[in-house]
């Protein structure tokens, strides 16, 4: 075996995970000694921790690790360590043992068999509260109608890429990302594995509420270019219909109040400040075309992928 190219590198990010993080890693070497000795590397990321995370990897045997200078953010660690990973495979988790890490030899059983990635699916988790559950259930039907991407409901960072995939993700540049999105964006074929998540080893979730909400907002904007034509969208409704009624109105004056409106000079106002709002966002509208065109410029992703492997004659 090629201790330069392993099997299979094993990508954990970690914040603040000193309390359960031996247990985890025990878990986890025993599934990847049981089935894959000596053919794997595990790579944790230290993401800034603020607890002893550090020093308890310094204490584990059979891993490296990668100490960002500080929180930079879940998203931002997990592509941290799919860049360093050498493996054949690249498969990515949690490190607080909601995902069932005895799962993994059948991520690696559907890779070996043809899957570029193989994702997994979160089916149930009993300790997800009820604003989680359901914000998550209106972000994934949401953004399937207003982002670029579809998303599979259930999806998690749970996954496996072959490195092929990790070369093409390597090239996407932009800050704000969420890893699945990108994953999701490359667009290779994806098989699935359903898992309910395990109760956490110790600790509490380090993704709040409102990260979470940061994070849904981070990639639709990332991965879609909507947002930008919303005020369009409304400008477009409310423009003809302030035109319809200014007209209307006019034309009840000109024949003297046929209609018996009775209107005022406050309801002319009315009407014309109804008409210029709609103006306003048409303006905006178009403003937000152009900006389109510059932030899909700026993130200078690569103009199309080829799956070399599905291709002839190249």
């Amino acid at each position: 075996m090629n201790l330069s190219k392993p099997l299979l590198s094993v990508v954990v990010p970690v914040y603040n995970e000193e309390a359960g993080l031996k247990n985890f890693h025990k878990d986890l070497c025993k599934i990847l000694q049981k089935y894959y000795k000596n053919q794997t590397e595990i790579i944790y990321v230290n993401d800034g921790s603020r607890d002893n995370t550090a020093a308890v990897l310094k204490t584990l045997q059979d891993a490296t690790y990668l100490q960002l200078t500080r929180n930079f953010g879940k998203e931002i660690a997990t592509t941290a360590g799919i860049h360093a990973a050498k493996g054949q495979a690249i498969l990515t988790l949690d490190g607080d043992g909601q995902h069932p890490v005895e799962l993994i030899p059948e991520f690696v059983k559907k890779w070996q068999a043809g899957a570029k990635v193989v994702v997994g699916r979160r089916i149930a988790n009993q300790k997800e509260g009820l604003i989680k559950r359901w914000g998550s259930k209106i972000f994934y039907a949401s953004y399937g109608k207003v982002g670029g991407v579809r998303l599979t409901p259930g999806a998690t960072d749970f996954r496996l890429i072959d490195q092929t995939v990790q070369q093409e993700f390597a090239k996407l540049t932009e800050r704000n990302r969420i890893t699945r999105g990108l994953i999701d964006w490359l667009g290779y074929p994806q098989t699935f594995i359903d898992f309910k998540a395990k109760p956490r080893l110790a600790g509490t979730a380090s993704y709040s509420t409102r990260k979470l909400m940061k994070l849904a907002i981070d990639s639709t904007i990332s991965l879609s270019l909507s947002p930008l034509y919303i005020t369009a969208y409304i400008g477009a409704l409310v423009l003809p219909v302030a035109t319809l009624i200014g007209l209307t109105m006019l034309g009840n004056w000109a024949l003297h109040d046929p209609l018996h409106f009775r209107a005022t000079g406050t309801a002319y106002l009315s009407v014309l400040i109804l008409f210029l709002i709609g103006l306003v966002l048409v303006s905006q509208g178009i403003i937000g075309l152009y900006l389109s065109h510059i932030h899909a410029e700026t993130q200078n992703r690569p103009l199309y992928i080829i799956d070399s492997e599905r291709s002839k004659g190249i």
